[in-house]
């Protein structure tokens, strides 16, 4: 018999507590065990049921999310879906929180009722994925992204590289930390870097900024039509996608409001097959944690047309999908841990 996945639920909000109830109750495999109107009350719910998820706010009484998130995190690490309002200062504070710890977030809509009902099949779906992921006890740290060091220089390679080679990163669940790994190991000299990662349109403006401020490389979000440059990297916004064409001999961002590509917008497969069809032989592909399939078939196009691909490995992974599903697709040359992909990136570049 399949085992129930049990849920608690963690909001200021009776309405909010009483409608996540109902959408996660109405699932044959999960059901609400617990629900609190703030941490401290959360606190002895967790202590007392373990349940295998929970849901949790961000600004609610008595305790805020963050910090509360930030002790479980250390004492009972237990996987977080983050649902709170993800505009302005709050998509700021829930990229904290998945620094923190959290698996996902889901934006809480403006009209909860008909809003939250719509939502409910992602909420539901990021449960189940974050009931599976891999976490890790935190260690307590006084900093994170405040802190950074200047990653070495590339050996070895001429300034030629650094305009004529890519590097193409897709990633999803987890994949703002692992992004930040990644980046902070590669030096300012390097060739465009072009990411996607699953996020939703108020998160990428502040999470280019953050990385921006911490990463040798210049980190920004994409805009339609600009030229890629040497030691930078350019995010696909929340809900377009992003691809490369050429123009005048150059590469330059196509910014899509297409149809939404392995549920995603934006979705890597996009990214990966734009690439494919214009510079592959040049591109070196890399495919971090997260759940899904998306960039599988993107990935073995660029393969196909003479990229090397790298994945993040399964112990680093916080979800084992996306890369999974990449090298079950042959479309992977190097699986590597985490730590190794920067280095992995800047071995190729030297080849």
């Amino acid at each position: 018999m399949k085992k129930t996945l049990r849920v608690v639920v963690v909001d200021d909000s009776p309405l909010m507590r009483k409608l996540l109830t109902s959408i996660i109750n109405a699932e044959p495999d999960m059901e609400v065990v617990g629900a609190a109107p703030d941490p401290l009350a959360a606190r002895e719910l967790i202590r007392t049921l373990s349940p295998d998820a929970i849901t949790l706010d961000i600004e609610m009484p008595r305790m805020n999310g963050l910090d509360f998130l930030d002790k479980l995190m250390r004492l009972k690490p237990t996987p977080v879906i983050m649902i709170s309002t993800l505009t302005g200062a709050g998509s700021d504070t829930a990229l904290r929180a998945m620094e923190l710890g959290a698996v996902d977030c889901v934006a809480k809509p403006r009209d909860l009722q008909r809003g939250l009902r719509e939502a409910g099949e992602e909420i539901v779906e990021k449960l189940r994925m974050a009931a599976g992921a891999r976490l890790s006890l935190r260690q307590p740290r006084a900093t994170n992204l405040s802190v950074a060091k200047p990653a070495p220089a590339i050996a070895g390679v001429s300034s030629n590289i650094m305009h004529t080679r890519l590097v193409a990163i897709g990633a999803s669940t987890g994949g703002t930390q692992a992004l930040q790994t990644v980046l902070l190991g590669l030096p300012a000299e390097m060739p465009p870097i072009v990411v996607v990662q699953h996020m939703p349109p108020a998160f990428t403006q502040p999470f280019a900024n953050r990385l921006n401020g911490i990463c040798a490389l210049t980190i920004k979000e994409a805009e339609h039509g600009e030229r890629l440059r040497p030691g930078h990297v350019y995010i696909a916004p929340g809900d377009y996608h992003l691809a490369l064409e050429r123009e005048t001999g150059h590469l330059c961002c196509r910014l899509l409001a297409t149809e939404r590509v392995n549920r995603h917008r934006p979705a890597v497969d996009v990214l990966f097959h734009s690439i494919a069809q214009l510079s592959a032989k040049r591109t070196v592909g890399v495919i971090l944690t997260g759940m899904g399939a998306d960039g599988a078939q993107g990935m073995l196009a660029m393969k196909q047309a003479g990229a090397y691909n790298l994945a993040q490995d399964e112990d680093s992974c916080v979800v084992f999908g996306m890369p999974k599903e990449a090298v079950r697709a042959g479309a992977v040359d190097e699986v590597l841990p985490l730590e190794a992909i920067a280095a992995g990136i800047l071995r190729q570049l030297r080849e």
